[in-house]
C-alpha cells in the first residue's frame, strides 16, 4: 500500500498555490459550502451555519483517510475551492473537488485538480484515481472528460442524499493515461 505521507506538500500552478486545509478556511469555504445551488450534487446538504462548517473541515482536515487541498489565488487571498483524495486501496485513490460559483467556468478547477494529479501520478506513483460524481452534475462530468478520465459505468441507486436516492456515475483515470497525455 502506498503509504500517506505526514505532511500535504504544498502544489503550484500558474495562477495557484495547494496547500493543505485548515479549519481557518471556514470563513473563506462557508459561502460555497452553504450555498444549496453548489451543494446540490453533494452527498449531504448545505451547511446550516459558520460554526458547522468550521467543524466539518475540522473533521476533514484530521482524516487519516482523505487529504485536504484547498487552493488560494497565487497572488494570495483566502481559498476559492478544494480538491480532496481519498484513500481506497493499494495504488487507488477517489479524487472529489469543488470551487466558489464566482470562479466557475474560468479554468482553475482544471488546473488545481491538475495539480494533484501529477503529485499522486508521479510525485507518489499511485496506479489509479476515480471520482464519484451525480450523473446530472454535467458541469463536474465536463471536467473530469476533459481531464482524460472515462466513465466506467454506473451504480444504480448508490447514494441516498439530501436530494434523493441518487445514481452515481464512476469515472476513472490510470497513471500511463495521464502521464502520456501530459505536454512534456
Amino acid at each position: 500500500m502506498n503509504p500517506v505521507p505526514a505532511a500535504l506538500p504544498v502544489l503550484a500552478t500558474p495562477r495557484l498555490r495547494l496547500r493543505a486545509l485548515e479549519a481557518a478556511d471556514a470563513e473563506a469555504l462557508h459561502p460555497t459550502l452553504s450555498d444549496p445551488g453548489s451543494m446540490t450534487w453533494w452527498s449531504h446538504p448545505p451547511m446550516e451555519s459558520l460554526a458547522a462548517t468550521r467543524a466539518h473541515l475540522e473533521r476533514n482536515a484530521a482524516s487519516s483517510d482523505w487529504r485536504n487541498w484547498v487552493f488560494v489565488p497565487r497572488e494570495g487571498g483566502s481559498a476559492i475551492g478544494f480538491v480532496a483524495v481519498g484513500e481506497k486501496r493499494n495504488g487507488a485513490c477517489e479524487l472529489g473537488y469543488m470551487i466558489a460559483r464566482e470562479h466557475r467556468g474560468s479554468g482553475l478547477a482544471r488546473e488545481a485538480v491538475s495539480a494533484v494529479l501529477d503529485h499522486l501520478f508521479a510525485a507518489e506513483g499511485r496506479r489509479r484515481v476515480f471520482a464519484d460524481t451525480d450523473p446530472d452534475n454535467l458541469a463536474s462530468r465536463a471536467l473530469l472528460e476533459r481531464l482524460g478520465f472515462t466513465l466506467e459505468g454506473r451504480l444504480r441507486a448508490e447514494w441516498e442524499t439530501h436530494i434523493g436516492i441518487r445514481d452515481s456515475l464512476i469515472y476513472g483515470l490510470l497513471r500511463d493515461e495521464w502521464l502520456d497525455a501530459r505536454p512534456r
